[in-house]
Protein backbone atom coordinates (compact mmCIF):
# COMPACT_ATOMS: atom_id res chain seq x y z
CA UNK A 1 0.00 0.00 0.00
CA UNK A 2 1.15 3.57 -1.06
CA UNK A 3 1.54 5.57 2.41
CA UNK A 4 1.63 9.48 2.20
CA UNK A 5 5.63 9.21 3.11
CA UNK A 6 6.48 6.99 0.44
CA UNK A 7 4.75 9.20 -2.13
CA UNK A 8 6.44 11.98 -0.31
CA UNK A 9 9.63 10.38 -0.78
CA UNK A 10 9.30 9.36 -4.64
CA UNK A 11 8.52 12.54 -5.15
CA UNK A 12 11.80 14.19 -2.99
CA UNK A 13 14.07 11.71 -5.33
CA UNK A 14 13.87 13.93 -8.55
CA UNK A 15 15.26 17.53 -6.43
CA UNK A 16 18.55 18.52 -6.76
CA UNK A 17 18.17 21.89 -5.18
CA UNK A 18 20.07 22.64 -1.84
CA UNK A 19 18.37 24.27 0.86
CA UNK A 20 18.28 28.17 1.78
CA UNK A 21 17.10 30.06 4.75
CA UNK A 22 13.84 31.44 3.86
CA UNK A 23 10.57 30.63 1.59
CA UNK A 24 7.36 32.40 1.39
CA UNK A 25 4.46 32.36 -0.92
CA UNK A 26 0.81 33.02 -1.39
CA UNK A 27 -1.81 30.88 -2.39
CA UNK A 28 -5.60 31.77 -3.13
CA UNK A 29 -8.57 30.02 -1.75
CA UNK A 30 -11.00 28.64 -3.71
CA UNK A 31 -14.74 28.24 -3.97
CA UNK A 32 -15.80 24.72 -5.74
CA UNK A 33 -18.36 24.94 -8.12
CA UNK A 34 -18.32 21.31 -8.26
CA UNK A 35 -17.82 19.87 -5.03
CA UNK A 36 -15.52 17.36 -3.59
CA UNK A 37 -16.98 15.18 -0.80
CA UNK A 38 -15.55 11.91 -0.20
CA UNK A 39 -12.49 10.31 -0.60
CA UNK A 40 -11.66 6.77 -2.26
CA UNK A 41 -8.35 6.62 -0.66
CA UNK A 42 -7.95 8.51 2.88
CA UNK A 43 -4.37 7.55 3.05
CA UNK A 44 -3.32 9.58 0.09
CA UNK A 45 -6.37 12.22 -0.20
CA UNK A 46 -7.55 10.36 -3.39
CA UNK A 47 -11.29 12.03 -4.11
CA UNK A 48 -14.33 9.45 -5.12
CA UNK A 49 -15.09 12.50 -7.89
CA UNK A 50 -13.16 14.92 -9.54
CA UNK A 51 -14.15 18.53 -8.84
CA UNK A 52 -13.80 22.27 -10.04
CA UNK A 53 -13.26 25.65 -8.39
CA UNK A 54 -12.58 29.13 -8.83
CA UNK A 55 -9.92 30.92 -6.93
CA UNK A 56 -11.01 34.12 -3.99
CA UNK A 57 -8.17 36.32 -6.25
CA UNK A 58 -6.12 37.97 -3.60
CA UNK A 59 -8.31 36.46 -0.71
CA UNK A 60 -6.46 33.54 0.95
CA UNK A 61 -3.32 32.38 2.21
CA UNK A 62 0.56 34.18 3.03
CA UNK A 63 3.33 31.70 4.74
CA UNK A 64 6.58 32.60 5.48
CA UNK A 65 9.02 29.18 6.24
CA UNK A 66 12.03 29.27 8.11
CA UNK A 67 14.45 26.51 10.06
CA UNK A 68 13.68 27.25 13.62
CA UNK A 69 15.61 25.27 16.69
CA UNK A 70 14.59 22.62 19.15
CA UNK A 71 11.10 22.98 17.95
CA UNK A 72 8.18 23.94 15.60
CA UNK A 73 7.06 27.03 16.10
CA UNK A 74 3.57 27.82 14.22
CA UNK A 75 2.11 31.24 14.43
CA UNK A 76 -1.21 31.79 12.78
CA UNK A 77 -2.43 35.90 11.90
CA UNK A 78 1.04 36.49 14.08
CA UNK A 79 0.08 34.60 17.63
CA UNK A 80 1.03 31.09 18.12
CA UNK A 81 -1.34 29.19 16.80
CA UNK A 82 -4.19 26.92 18.41
CA UNK A 83 -3.04 23.32 18.89
CA UNK A 84 -5.49 21.97 16.17
CA UNK A 85 -4.16 24.25 14.14
CA UNK A 86 -0.39 23.61 15.21
CA UNK A 87 -0.15 19.97 15.51
CA UNK A 88 -2.25 19.37 12.19
CA UNK A 89 1.05 21.70 10.47
CA UNK A 90 3.79 19.89 12.20
CA UNK A 91 2.43 16.44 11.23
CA UNK A 92 2.58 17.75 7.69
CA UNK A 93 5.63 19.23 7.94
CA UNK A 94 6.79 15.62 9.16
CA UNK A 95 6.56 14.37 5.72
CA UNK A 96 9.61 16.84 4.79
CA UNK A 97 11.42 17.15 7.38
CA UNK A 98 15.34 15.69 7.66
CA UNK A 99 16.35 14.13 10.94
CA UNK A 100 16.97 16.94 13.43
CA UNK A 101 14.87 19.38 11.52
CA UNK A 102 12.47 22.07 12.85
CA UNK A 103 10.68 24.44 11.43
CA UNK A 104 9.16 28.20 12.09
CA UNK A 105 6.07 28.90 10.67
CA UNK A 106 3.97 32.26 9.89
CA UNK A 107 1.03 31.87 8.31
CA UNK A 108 -1.94 34.95 7.57
CA UNK A 109 -5.20 34.33 6.36
CA UNK A 110 -7.06 37.35 4.82
CA UNK A 111 -10.22 35.18 5.25
CA UNK A 112 -11.86 33.52 8.03
CA UNK A 113 -10.07 29.78 9.84
CA UNK A 114 -12.07 27.10 9.45
CA UNK A 115 -14.93 28.16 9.06
CA UNK A 116 -16.10 26.63 5.19
CA UNK A 117 -14.18 29.44 3.17
CA UNK A 118 -11.48 27.36 2.12
CA UNK A 119 -8.97 28.26 4.33
CA UNK A 120 -7.39 25.15 5.11
CA UNK A 121 -7.00 24.84 1.12
CA UNK A 122 -4.92 28.25 1.08
CA UNK A 123 -2.95 27.51 3.61
CA UNK A 124 -1.53 24.35 2.83
CA UNK A 125 -1.18 25.11 -0.95
CA UNK A 126 0.90 28.51 -0.05
CA UNK A 127 2.68 26.23 3.04
CA UNK A 128 3.64 23.79 -0.14
CA UNK A 129 5.15 26.67 -2.33
CA UNK A 130 6.90 28.50 0.49
CA UNK A 131 8.51 24.82 1.17
CA UNK A 132 9.05 24.19 -2.63
CA UNK A 133 11.28 27.80 -1.99
CA UNK A 134 13.10 27.04 0.75
CA UNK A 135 14.55 23.56 0.08
CA UNK A 136 14.26 24.68 -4.02
CA UNK A 137 12.55 21.65 -4.92
CA UNK A 138 11.62 23.34 -8.23
CA UNK A 139 9.03 21.43 -8.65
CA UNK A 140 5.43 21.91 -10.90
CA UNK A 141 2.24 23.26 -10.74
CA UNK A 142 1.19 19.64 -10.89
CA UNK A 143 3.51 18.02 -8.42
CA UNK A 144 3.05 20.64 -6.12
CA UNK A 145 -0.99 20.34 -6.11
CA UNK A 146 0.17 16.79 -5.29
CA UNK A 147 1.59 17.77 -2.25
CA UNK A 148 -0.72 20.52 -1.14
CA UNK A 149 -3.41 17.51 -1.44
CA UNK A 150 -2.22 15.32 1.30
CA UNK A 151 -2.59 18.09 3.60
CA UNK A 152 -6.08 18.97 2.53
CA UNK A 153 -7.99 18.00 -0.49
CA UNK A 154 -9.08 21.44 -1.79
CA UNK A 155 -5.61 22.60 -1.35
CA UNK A 156 -4.56 20.86 -4.70
CA UNK A 157 -6.81 23.61 -6.64
CA UNK A 158 -5.20 26.59 -4.35
CA UNK A 159 -1.94 26.36 -6.69
CA UNK A 160 -3.79 28.46 -9.43
CA UNK A 161 -5.65 31.43 -9.69
CA UNK A 162 -8.54 31.29 -11.93
CA UNK A 163 -10.55 28.20 -13.01
CA UNK A 164 -8.99 24.82 -11.55
CA UNK A 165 -9.75 21.04 -12.08
CA UNK A 166 -8.50 18.20 -10.35
CA UNK A 167 -8.70 14.95 -11.39
CA UNK A 168 -9.72 12.35 -9.28
CA UNK A 169 -7.87 9.95 -11.30
CA UNK A 170 -7.57 5.93 -10.96
CA UNK A 171 -4.58 4.86 -9.85
CA UNK A 172 -4.02 3.35 -6.31
CA UNK A 173 -0.56 5.19 -5.97
CA UNK A 174 -2.48 8.78 -6.34
CA UNK A 175 -0.13 9.73 -8.95
CA UNK A 176 -3.03 10.67 -11.51
CA UNK A 177 -4.78 12.57 -9.03
CA UNK A 178 -3.70 16.22 -9.79
CA UNK A 179 -4.78 19.81 -10.62
CA UNK A 180 -4.51 21.91 -13.34
CA UNK A 181 -5.83 25.40 -14.61
CA UNK A 182 -8.95 24.80 -16.78
CA UNK A 183 -7.40 25.75 -20.53
CA UNK A 184 -9.09 27.80 -22.98
CA UNK A 185 -9.78 25.49 -25.36
CA UNK A 186 -12.11 23.05 -24.02
CA UNK A 187 -13.22 21.59 -27.44
CA UNK A 188 -9.82 19.78 -28.35
CA UNK A 189 -9.00 17.23 -25.72
CA UNK A 190 -5.35 17.38 -27.31
CA UNK A 191 -4.29 20.71 -24.99
CA UNK A 192 -1.53 22.53 -27.31
CA UNK A 193 1.99 22.71 -26.57
CA UNK A 194 1.73 26.15 -24.80
CA UNK A 195 -2.37 26.26 -23.40
CA UNK A 196 -3.77 29.41 -21.81
CA UNK A 197 -5.82 29.13 -19.05
CA UNK A 198 -9.37 30.24 -19.48
CA UNK A 199 -10.09 34.09 -18.30
CA UNK A 200 -13.87 35.60 -17.70
CA UNK A 201 -13.43 38.63 -16.72
CA UNK A 202 -17.00 39.44 -16.23
CA UNK A 203 -17.16 37.11 -13.54
CA UNK A 204 -17.66 38.06 -9.96
CA UNK A 205 -18.03 36.37 -6.72
CA UNK A 206 -19.49 37.77 -3.69
CA UNK A 207 -18.96 36.38 -0.13
CA UNK A 208 -21.20 36.64 2.76
CA UNK A 209 -19.81 35.89 6.28
CA UNK A 210 -22.33 34.81 8.46
CA UNK A 211 -20.06 33.47 10.91
CA UNK A 212 -16.65 33.42 11.18
CA UNK A 213 -16.22 30.35 13.71
CA UNK A 214 -14.37 27.49 13.36
CA UNK A 215 -17.42 24.80 12.17
CA UNK A 216 -17.85 21.70 15.24
CA UNK A 217 -17.39 19.27 12.35
CA UNK A 218 -14.24 19.44 10.22
CA UNK A 219 -14.57 18.41 6.20
CA UNK A 220 -12.67 14.90 6.67
CA UNK A 221 -15.19 13.86 10.08
CA UNK A 222 -17.77 15.38 7.71
CA UNK A 223 -17.04 13.53 4.31
CA UNK A 224 -16.46 10.01 6.33
CA UNK A 225 -19.53 10.32 8.39
CA UNK A 226 -21.63 11.21 5.49
CA UNK A 227 -19.90 8.61 3.02
CA UNK A 228 -20.64 5.75 5.90
CA UNK A 229 -24.09 6.56 6.72
CA UNK A 230 -26.19 8.72 4.13
CA UNK A 231 -27.80 6.97 1.83
CA UNK A 232 -28.23 9.71 -0.87
CA UNK A 233 -24.56 9.60 -0.71
CA UNK A 234 -25.01 6.63 -3.28
CA UNK A 235 -26.39 9.10 -5.96
CA UNK A 236 -23.76 11.88 -5.28
CA UNK A 237 -20.68 10.22 -8.15
CA UNK A 238 -22.69 10.39 -10.74
CA UNK A 239 -24.36 13.86 -10.12
CA UNK A 240 -20.70 15.21 -9.41
CA UNK A 241 -19.36 13.86 -12.63
CA UNK A 242 -22.35 15.52 -14.58
CA UNK A 243 -22.24 18.40 -12.88
CA UNK A 244 -18.32 18.47 -13.72
CA UNK A 245 -19.22 18.21 -17.46
CA UNK A 246 -22.12 20.83 -17.19
CA UNK A 247 -19.61 23.45 -15.67
CA UNK A 248 -16.54 22.81 -17.91
CA UNK A 249 -19.10 23.23 -21.07
CA UNK A 250 -20.70 26.65 -19.28
CA UNK A 251 -17.18 27.69 -18.84
CA UNK A 252 -16.03 27.49 -22.43
CA UNK A 253 -18.87 28.77 -23.73
CA UNK A 254 -19.06 31.60 -20.92
CA UNK A 255 -22.92 30.69 -20.31
CA UNK A 256 -23.80 32.21 -17.01
CA UNK A 257 -26.84 30.65 -16.40
CA UNK A 258 -26.06 27.50 -17.04
CA UNK A 259 -22.71 28.00 -14.99
CA UNK A 260 -24.58 29.49 -11.92
CA UNK A 261 -27.40 27.00 -12.19
CA UNK A 262 -25.29 23.61 -11.97
CA UNK A 263 -22.56 25.11 -9.32
CA UNK A 264 -25.89 26.12 -7.01
CA UNK A 265 -27.27 22.16 -7.35
CA UNK A 266 -24.17 21.42 -6.45
CA UNK A 267 -23.86 22.56 -3.87
CA UNK A 268 -27.27 21.76 -1.92
CA UNK A 269 -26.78 18.14 -3.57
CA UNK A 270 -23.96 17.74 -1.19
CA UNK A 271 -25.80 19.07 1.83
CA UNK A 272 -28.54 16.90 1.06
CA UNK A 273 -26.03 14.09 1.36
CA UNK A 274 -24.87 15.09 4.63
CA UNK A 275 -27.79 16.12 6.46
CA UNK A 276 -29.24 12.49 5.75
CA UNK A 277 -26.46 11.01 7.07
CA UNK A 278 -26.62 10.14 10.95
CA UNK A 279 -26.18 11.42 13.08
CA UNK A 280 -27.52 14.85 10.31
CA UNK A 281 -24.89 16.87 9.64
CA UNK A 282 -26.21 20.68 8.85
CA UNK A 283 -23.09 23.05 8.47
CA UNK A 284 -25.98 26.00 8.21
CA UNK A 285 -27.06 28.42 10.31
CA UNK A 286 -30.52 30.18 10.16
CA UNK A 287 -29.08 33.25 8.69
CA UNK A 288 -27.42 30.87 6.01
CA UNK A 289 -31.22 29.78 5.04
CA UNK A 290 -32.42 33.21 5.17
CA UNK A 291 -29.94 34.31 2.87
CA UNK A 292 -30.49 31.49 0.33
CA UNK A 293 -33.97 32.82 0.17
CA UNK A 294 -33.14 36.17 -0.51
CA UNK A 295 -31.11 34.87 -3.22
CA UNK A 296 -34.00 33.01 -5.04
CA UNK A 297 -36.52 36.10 -4.73
CA UNK A 298 -34.27 38.17 -6.38
CA UNK A 299 -33.61 35.42 -9.26
CA UNK A 300 -37.51 35.59 -9.20
CA UNK A 301 -37.66 39.14 -10.48
CA UNK A 302 -35.21 38.79 -12.73
CA UNK A 303 -31.39 39.70 -11.23
CA UNK A 304 -29.10 36.92 -12.64
CA UNK A 305 -27.71 35.22 -8.87
CA UNK A 306 -26.41 32.08 -8.12
CA UNK A 307 -24.92 30.58 -4.79
CA UNK A 308 -23.03 28.16 -3.68
CA UNK A 309 -21.55 27.07 -0.33
CA UNK A 310 -19.27 24.73 1.14
CA UNK A 311 -19.03 22.91 4.12
CA UNK A 312 -19.58 26.10 6.43
CA UNK A 313 -22.65 28.02 7.11
CA UNK A 314 -21.56 31.07 4.37
CA UNK A 315 -22.72 32.10 1.05
CA UNK A 316 -21.00 32.64 -1.76
CA UNK A 317 -22.77 34.63 -4.59
CA UNK A 318 -22.03 33.80 -8.40
CA UNK A 319 -22.73 36.72 -10.62
CA UNK A 320 -22.03 39.11 -13.25
CA UNK A 321 -20.04 42.47 -13.20
CA UNK A 322 -23.26 44.35 -14.99
CA UNK A 323 -24.91 43.24 -11.94
CA UNK A 324 -22.75 43.94 -9.24
CA UNK A 325 -24.58 47.16 -8.38
CA UNK A 326 -27.97 45.50 -7.86
CA UNK A 327 -26.05 42.93 -5.83
CA UNK A 328 -24.31 45.35 -3.57
CA UNK A 329 -27.83 46.91 -3.06
CA UNK A 330 -29.77 43.78 -1.75
CA UNK A 331 -26.43 42.37 0.44
CA UNK A 332 -24.98 45.74 1.69
CA UNK A 333 -22.41 44.01 3.25
CA UNK A 334 -21.29 41.35 0.71
CA UNK A 335 -17.36 41.19 -0.03
CA UNK A 336 -17.14 41.07 -4.01
CA UNK A 337 -14.06 39.49 -5.39
CA UNK A 338 -12.94 39.57 -8.80
CA UNK A 339 -11.20 36.34 -9.76
CA UNK A 340 -9.59 37.31 -12.70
Amino acid sequence: MMTRQKFVDNLLQRTKGAAGTRGEAFAPANIALCKYWGKRNEELNLPVNSSLSVSLGKLGTRTIVKFAKNADRIYLNGKPAPEYFASRTSAYLDLFRPEGVFFEVRTKNNIPTGAGLASSASGFAALVKALDQLFDWRFNPRELSMLARLGSGSATRSLYGGFAVWHAGQRADGMDSYAECVYEDLKDKKIPAQPSCKVWKNLCVGILEVSKARKPVGSTDGMNRTRETSELYNSWPHQAACDYDELRTAIAAEDFPMLGKTAENNALAMHSTMMAAWPPLCYWKPQTVSLMNKVWKAREDGLELFFTIDAGPNLKLLFLKKNQAAVKKLFPKVQIVSPF
